[in-house]
């Protein structure tokens, strides 16, 4: 998910806080979802690639890392690959790339099956606290808001189709989207929504506390 067509609002003090430039500075962290056709005995790649670890009593995936570019790959016996830690989605791909390269040198049948991405899932900063009950009350028909069982609400957008987990801190995970581009799209529509349920030192929000 780029952020540099992600605009602020035109309040100075709101730019100061939250920018293209320091979220670029942030840094965006992009998991890809991703899928080889063919089930995996990870059990016996593990012995045969050097940057492999595989420990089923603690984990069922195995995790191959990755230094160009940097990303962890968890590999599982369905087929089924996440891609984390990469810093682009293209690191992502390549990564995954990587992954089907290894898979064709061990001799796996991977050659007649190529992965596809199913899922991209972005995350930002948006480096204000926001009043989530506010927001969960006010778009009731978009929102899901049950702290006592997940702390973060849930935003279902129509347009783009995706899947909004907001937290408190103003930290966003976008996922459900196809493209990076759907996921900075959606971002840029939630953020002047967010700025309206801004939590201020004081405790208040941009809201009038008449209204409620």
């Amino acid at each position: 998910m780029s952020v540099s067509n992600w605009s602020s609002s035109g309040d100075e003090e709101d730019g100061a806080v939250w920018s293209p430039a320091r979220l670029a500075e942030e840094g965006v962290a992009y998991r890809v979802v991703g899928f080889v056709n063919d089930r995996i005995d990870i059990q016996r790649l593990a012995l045969l690639v050097r940057n492999a670890d595989y420990a089923p009593r603690s984990f069922n995936a195995l995790i191959m890392r990755f230094r160009a570019p940097r990303a962890t790959v968890l590999v599982y016996r369905s087929g089924k690959f996440v891609v984390i830690g990469a810093s682009s989605v293209e690191d992502a791909k390549v990564a995954a790339e990587k992954l089907v390269s290894i898979l064709k040198k061990v001799s796996f049948p991977s050659e007649s099956s190529p992965f596809t991405i199913c899922n991209v899932v972005g995350s930002a900063d948006v480096c204000f606290k926001i009043r989530l009950e506010g927001l969960a009350r006010d778009h009731i028909r978009f929102s899901t808001y049950e702290p006592e069982l997940f702390p973060g609400l849930i935003y279902r957008m129509l347009r783009p189709k995706c899947t909004l987990l907001i937290f408190i801190s103003g930290k966003i995970v976008v996922t459900g989207c196809k493209t990076p581009a759907n996921g900075e799209k959606a971002v840029s529509k939630i953020f002047p929504v967010l700025l309206q349920y801004r939590l201020r030192e004081d405790g208040s929000t941009e809201h009038s506390d008449e209204d409620e």
